[in-house]
């Protein structure tokens, strides 16, 4: 993967205010870009990258199912190049919940771990 094509032609997708920290996803042409300010350190952050098609691939096995985790995801996946990962699967849901095609379930405010419905 290169850096440069991969920030060429980026526009703002949306954001996602989690339990902790509020999430701005970026879209470029095969990839999405999942960036969150630090919050210790005033200008610095993370950015953690996101295939198009782990998005496609997650909203169609998970379409309009509810109670949904990062766990989740990361188990019933049957392509581990796209899901490997609980913290691959929930920057998928992010970017799930920042295109509108998912939501935070507010019904599990109280629980540790986060809670999705997938719309599609």
């Amino acid at each position: 993967m290169n850096l440069r094509s991969l920030a060429t032609g980026l526009s703002y997708a949306g954001e996602v205010a989690a339990k902790r920290q509020t999430y701005h996803v970026f879209e470029g042409r095969r990839y999405f870009l999942v960036m969150s300010q630090s919050r210790a350190k005033r200008n610095a952050g993370n950015f953690n990258v996101v295939r198009a098609d782990a998005v496609e691939y997650v909203a169609a096995r998970f379409h309009r199912k509810r109670k949904v985790t990062s766990t989740d995801v990361a188990k019933a996946s049957r392509k581990p190049r796209l899901v490997s990962t609980s913290l691959d699967a929930l920057n998928i849901l992010y970017v799930l919940v920042a295109t509108g095609r998912a939501e935070i379930d507010k019904k599990f405010k109280k629980e540790r771990q986060l809670y999705f419905t997938v719309t599609g």
